[in-house]
């Protein structure tokens, strides 16, 4: 986590234009967490290799993840389409908020994956943004952040 949170200070520090991010991608971003800043490249897109290797997954068991074929994972123009990266976006903000309460961000992923949430029926969070409900388990975590009953 530690090597995580040099690499977002070192990518802030940057000082040529070419390097720097487009302003609504570097909102997007540090709104999501350090763990997305990271991951989202200059054009505001998830960077699909970064996100493979940071939790160990083939892009496959990504796609799956995500809820979505392996062909949007790699098919460039379907990588790059909105739905993809809205999802792929979506679970790293989520994953992002919880590793520092779950311990990491593989233990985090694992929460996302298996963790039934009672709050919306014993559904895991990984289903909750595979059914595009991601916005309603981010006002859940927010309640739970600021010292609410789960």
């Amino acid at each position: 986590m530690a090597a995580l949170k040099v690499r977002a200070a070192q990518v802030k520090k940057t000082p040529t234009r070419k390097t720097h991010r487009p302003r609504a991608a570097q909102k997007t971003a540090a709104a999501a967490g350090p763990l997305a800043a990271i991951l989202v490249g200059k054009r505001g897109l998830v960077q699909l290799d970064g996100v493979a290797t940071a939790f160990g997954m083939s892009k496959g068991q990504l796609a799956e993840t995500i809820g979505l074929s392996r062909e949007a994972l790699y098919k460039r123009a379907r990588l790059e389409g909105p739905k993809t990266q809205s999802r792929l976006k979506e679970m790293l903000e989520i994953v992002s908020r919880i590793s520092d309460w779950a311990g990491g961000k593989e233990q985090a992923m694992a929460w996302y994956r298996a963790q039934p949430i009672a709050a919306f029926g014993g559904r895991t969070a990984e289903a909750l943004v595979k059914d595009g409900q991601a916005g309603a388990l981010r006002d859940y975590l927010d309640h739970i952040a600021l010292g609410g009953f789960a």
